[in-house]
C-alpha cells in the first residue's frame, strides 16, 4: 500500500527534515544488495587476486569503501538524519559465473531507519569494484540495487527470494 504523501515535505509544500524526536529509539536493521556483472574472465581475475592495485585487493578495498559510504550517507542524501551506526557489514561473493553480489547490512539503535545507509553502502562498494576494474573493461554493469530486508520501526519488510 502506497502512502498518500511524501514524508519530507511540509504543509507549505517545502522540503523538510522529518522530526523523529518523539519516537522511541529501537534497534533497526536494514539489508540491501546489488549485483556487479564483470564478465567471467574479469571475475576470475578478481577472485584470484591477480589485479595489481595500490589501493589493495579489489574485494577488501570495496568492503572498506562500502562501510565508509554507509557512514557518510547523511552527507550524500539530502534530509537524511546523520546516524551513528552500531554495525555495518559488507559481503561480496560470486553470483553466477560472471558477477559478484554485494550485500550491506547496517544496524543502528535509534529513532529512524537505516535503509539509506544499507543502500548507500552496497552502492559504494559496487562503484569501488567498478572503479578498480575499469582499466581492464568498461563493460561492467551494476544492477538490482534494492532493499531486501528491514526490521525495527513502524513496520518490517522482507523482499521474497526469487527462485
Amino acid at each position: 500500500m502506497l502512502s498518500d504523501k511524501f514524508t519530507h515535505v511540509n504543509a507549505a509544500n517545502q522540503p523538510t527534515m522529518v522530526d523523529v524526536g518523539q519516537k522511541a529509539p529501537t534497534r533497526r536493521l536494514a539489508r540491501a544488495h546489488c549485483r556487479v556483472v564483470l564478465g567471467a574472465e574479469l571475475l576470475g581475475r578478481v577472485r584470484a587476486g591477480e589485479l595489481p592495485s595500490h589501493k589493495g585487493p579489489v574485494i577488501h578495498t570495496a568492503i572498506l569503501a562500502g562501510i565508509m559510504g554507509a557512514k557518510k550517507t547523511a552527507d550524500l542524501i539530502p534530509l537524511c538524519h546523520p546516524l551513528g551506526l552500531d554495525d555495518c557489514q559488507i559481503t561480496i561473493e560470486p553470483d553466477g559465473p560472471d558477477a559478484l553480489r554485494v550485500v550491506c547490512t547496517a544496524v543502528v539503535t535509534g529513532r529512524t531507519g537505516v535503509e539509506m545507509e544499507a543502500l548507500t553502502g552496497a552502492s559504494v562498494a559496487a562503484l569501488t569494484i567498478y572503479d578498480m576494474c575499469k582499466a581492464f573493461s568498461h563493460d561492467i554493469t551494476i544492477t538490482g540495487v534494492q532493499l531486501i530486508e528491514k526490521t525495527g520501526g513502524k513496520r518490517d519488510f522482507l523482499r521474497p527470494e526469487k527462485s
